[in-house]
């Protein structure tokens, strides 16, 4: 059976469920072909202190994201984040080394920056080579250590990431733009909304907001929940109802479940059913993390965005108010007019909005990036590991 390697590291939400959407890909595709492995090679094969980096990304994006900003670096391959990315390839040569020989992969996919560097190192040493592929996972801002000349294959999200692989130095005949992987269940057709609601025990009128806290349910959510609720309970009627995703926030969970509310509010935790509750809402309210969005936009959610992690989001804020699906504010007060106002007099704008995020989405995405990268295995010249 061949394997297939997924190289990320949770240094971010981002990258585990970009690698879990492909794996899923491959397996729905590709029943029983594959073995498949996720590796974090940052934690499991790197040597202490780095192996302790993803523990401090929390801290960094959410307590002092100044500090992560000048980590991430910009597109400016002399900067202070782009040389300590380099250095950190350099140190991390052994490590990977060991994961080539123990996992002997047929195909390597990568869903993190640091890695198409060394990885490229290892198999010169190793003189063996097997076709290692990018999957960026920055929708539009994109560090330039993700863009690698040397890769067989770097599959970018939008226009964006493509230019600046481009810029890079790729080839066009490297570059493939599918879009972000998505888990695929948002690839298939999904029930009405009224029978959603239904199912889903939400007010089958009134129209939804679906108000995300992430994985990790940071951020202001608590805050943005009682605006909203303020605003839309302001008439002799409800004009909306909220359903808030708290992820593996179990505290934020159980205090909002205690409130007295003036509307309709579903309160959940961890949720493996995205879909439908992205389904059967009207609009979503969202940092700007781009499996986020790409999700909203397949399924044709208007966005708010409510914050972003400094240079490695930001760009995902333009992105979406100048494609006109959405709009951005980090006060609390502000995001709940807009979505007073979406829900009241501005109510004819949000199917204009849907219909332009649907246009803007991937839905196949993760099967095209699927189908491509077996292709490219099936016509590889293996090397056997020296």
């Amino acid at each position: 059976m061949q394997r297939i390697l997924l190289m990320m590291s949770d240094t971010g939400g981002g990258h585990r469920a970009s690698a879990q959407a492909l794996k899923a890909g491959y397996e729905e595709l590709y029943p029983g072909r594959f073995e498949i492995d996720i590796v974090d090679v940052i934690t499991d094969y790197l040597p202490y202190p780095l192996n302790q980096i993803p523990k401090t990304y929390p801290f960094l994006s959410n307590d002092a994201p100044w500090m992560w900003k000048l980590l991430y670096g910009s597109q400016d391959p002399l900067s202070f984040g782009n040389g300590l990315m380099v250095t950190g390839s350099w140190l991390a040569q052994n490590g990977v080394r060991r994961l080539f020989a123990e996992k002997r992969p047929d195909l390597i996919v990568s869903v993190h920056p640091l890695f198409q560097l060394v990885s490229k190192w290892v198999m010169d040493k190793m003189q063996w080579r097997a076709p290692f592929v990018t999957v960026v996972t920055d929708l539009t801002t994109g560090h330039p250590r993700w863009f690698d000349p040397g890769v067989d294959a770097c599959y970018v999200p939008s226009q964006v990431t493509y230019d600046l692989a481009r810029k890079a130095g790729l080839r066009p005949d490297q570059l493939f733009l599918f879009g972000l992987p998505i888990r695929p269940a948002f690839a298939r057709a999904i029930r009405s909304k009224p029978d959603l609601r239904r199912t889903l025990r939400m007010d089958p009128a009134l129209p939804a907001v679906l108000l995300i806290g992430g994985g990790e349910g940071v951020g202001p959510v608590e805050e943005i929940a009682a605006q909203l609720a303020r605003q839309l309970s302001a008439g002799s009627t409800a004009a909306g109802q909220i359903v808030v995703i708290c992820g593996r926030n179990k505290a934020l969970q159980e205090r909002l479940q205690a409130r007295t509310w003036p509307i309709p509010v579903t309160v959940n935790g961890f949720v493996d059913n995205m879909p439908d509750w992205m389904a059967a809402c009207d609009c979503v309210v969202t940092k700007a993390g781009p499996g986020t969005i790409a999700e909203a936009l397949i399924s044709g959610l208007p966005i708010v965005l409510s914050g972003f992690i400094p240079g490695q989001e930001e760009g995902n804020v333009p992105f979406v108010v100048e494609n006109g699906v959405g709009e951005y504010s980090k006060n609390p007060s502000e995001i709940a007019a807009i979505v007073a106002r979406w829900f009241g007099p501005g109510r004819d704008d949000l199917p204009l909005m849907a219909a332009r995020a649907r246009e803007l989405g991937h839905p196949q995405a993760t099967f095209d990036i699927v189908r491509s990268t077996i292709n490219l295995l099936e016509a590889y010249p293996h090397k056997s590991i020296g």
